[in-house]
Parts: structure tokens; sequence; C-alpha cells
């Protein structure tokens, strides 16, 4: 660690927040066994840095004004920030024990951490490095998302097969929801409509409607020669004008395209081994897929769903983050 995040560096961050980081359209992965970070130009496909981090870093998030990466740093208890100009650690976070996912409010303000081995999400206010919250949740908690409006946050648990829909404001669970086996990731569409929560072991998304909090439509995936056991949706996005979403789909090597309109698979699209999470460029014309078996990304055109590029990075890759305009 090369020394703790100060409020006065926090501060200087944004108060420049119109300033970008120094390359703009940087990809940033996470490597999960080599504990680096790599930085990769996603206009050209390459490799700009090899950051080295914590230990087992998995899920990593941006500042909306691009000027820190936040990491988890899942086997040393830490959320590290690392500043997207100089490419240092500039200090660190209190996560709670086992930090995996994490997702940040809309104003930039709060972390929301799924602590694993403590059955918690944590709250994290940014510039103060305060906790404000724990949130008792259910076994195993991973998956992360807000609501658009900031209002809501919904945890996924892996053991206990649930979604909990969390209040902002109380830090109060209102509702929750059952879906199928181990939830790995919540994701909002852009009207706040509905959240999408991926199941790894049941080999599902459950729709659910963000007002009466029911499951309204399951998504299934079949892929020719390939068995069921092998498809296990993890990570999801949903394009900017809620039309399509991405799901990728683990060990079956693929990204499914969905139609949100009618939850119909449009389209499989073949990209590297053991695929896990998804980030969309800020111009929404790449979606880019970590690929953790064969330690590369795949770039893949949206408006033909077709992979483009792929790019090797570290061992296992887990997380993707995409710096903003």
């Amino acid at each position: 660690m090369q020394g703790r995040l100060t409020l006065a560096g926090i501060a200087l961050g944004l108060a420049f927040g119109g300033v970008g980081p120094a390359h703009a359209f940087m990809a940033y992965v996470s490597n999960e066994k080599d504990n680096t970070v790599t930085v990769v130009d996603t206009t050209t496909g390459a490799v700009v840095e090899t950051i080295p981090v914590g230990q087992r870093p998995r899920g990593i998030t941006i500042s909306h004004d691009g000027r820190f990466i936040y990491l988890c740093a899942s086997d040393d208890d830490t959320i590290e920030v690392i500043d997207t100009q100089t490419h240092k650690i500039v200090g660190s976070l209190p996560s709670g024990p086992d930090p995996e996912l994490f997702v940040l409010s809309p104003d930039g303000k709060r972390l929301y951490v799924a602590n694993e081995d403590d059955n918690l999400v944590t709250v994290i206010d940014i510039e103060s490095r305060d906790v404000l919250a724990e949130v008792p949740v259910g076994v195993e908690p991973e998956g992360m998302g807000i609501s658009p409006d900031g209002k809501t946050m919904v945890n996924t648990s892996e053991t206990t097969n649930m979604a909990h829909f969390i209040d902002t404001e109380s830090h109060e669970i209102t509702h929750n929801v059952l879906v199928d086996a181990r939830p790995r990731f919540a994701e909002f569409k852009p009207d706040g409509s509905e959240v999408w929560v991926s199941a790894e072991i049941g080999g599902t998304v459950s729709v659910i409607d963000n007002a009466s909090r029911a499951v309204k439509h399951k998504i299934s995936f079949e892929i020719p020669g390939l068995r069921s056991e092998a498809i296990q949706p993890v990570g999801v996005r949903i394009t900017a004008d809620g039309k399509k979403a991405y799901v990728a789909l683990g060990p079956a090597n693929r990204v499914a395209v969905v139609d949100t309109a009618t939850y119909r698979v449009e389209k499989y699209v073949l990209v590297g081994q053991r695929v896990w999470q998804l980030a969309f460029t800020p111009d929404q014309k790449t979606i880019i897929s970590t690929n953790g078996v064969s330690n590369d990304i795949t770039f893949i055109d949206v408006a033909t769903d077709e992979p483009t590029q792929s790019v090797t990075v570290g061992a296992l890759p887990w997380g993707v983050v995409v710096s903003p305009k």
C-alpha cells in the first residue's frame, strides 16, 4: 500500500470532477490469480499497464468523474483506491471482511459492498471513509445493483437464493425475493422498472418487477451441443436505451444477447473460456467480457453482436470497468 486516501485527496478529485482520466476509454481488468489490474486501451486493444494490487482482486468500479478506481482486494479485506492518472494505489476504504462485489451510488458518494464471509452489506461514505451501516443479509452475499434514483439497492445471496431489496435511506431490507440457485449478479434496467438477477447454478435470469417486487419472468438458455449444467449465468449488463441485455454464461464460453421487451434470447456470442463479467464502453458501441480460464477479454460490437477482438490480460480475469467520457 502506498499511502491512505486522505480527505484532501478525495476532495481534490471531486473538485476536478470535469477532468477525465489521463487516457479516455481505458478498460481496467481485475485479475484474481496474479493480483493485478490490467489497463487496456479500448480503441487500440493495447495493454497500457499492469498494476500490482492486493490479494484476490475481484469487484472493480470507477468514480463517476473517472478519477479513481475502486477495487475489492478480497483476501486483504479492503477496498483499494487507484488514481487513474498515475495508476498508483493512493489509499484504501474500509470494506468489511471478504469484499467481493460492490456498487457505487448514482451520486458517487457511497459504496455498497457485499461481504461474502460475514453475510453483510457494508455501506461506506467515500469522502469521510466512514462505515455508515452494516446490513445483515442472506448467506454468501455477492450481487449488488442499485436503482437509477439511488433509493433501492439489491443484494443477492448465493446460498439463501434470494434477492434482498434494501432501502438506501433506512438501510433496512424491505423485500426478500426467492430466485433460482446461486444468484450472482443484479442489474436494474435504466428506467428502474425491473431488476435482472442471474442464477449461476439455476441457469436462469429472474426478471423482478421493481414495483411489485415479484418475479415476472424467468429467462432460460439453451445452446446446442452443451449440457444445461455448463450454462451458468453470471454478469448481466443492459444497454442505456434498455432494449438489449447481455448475460455472461460462465463455462458455456458465450454471452447471451436478450431482447428486453420479449425476453427472447436473440444470439449467443462465442467469447473466451469461463466468461465472468461485462462492461460497456461509454459510447455503448462495445461491450467487453472477462474470460477467466483463457486469461483474456473479448470485445463485442453492440451493433452487430459479433466479437471483434480478444486481448490477453492477467491470470483469471474477473471484473472489468471502463473509464467514462
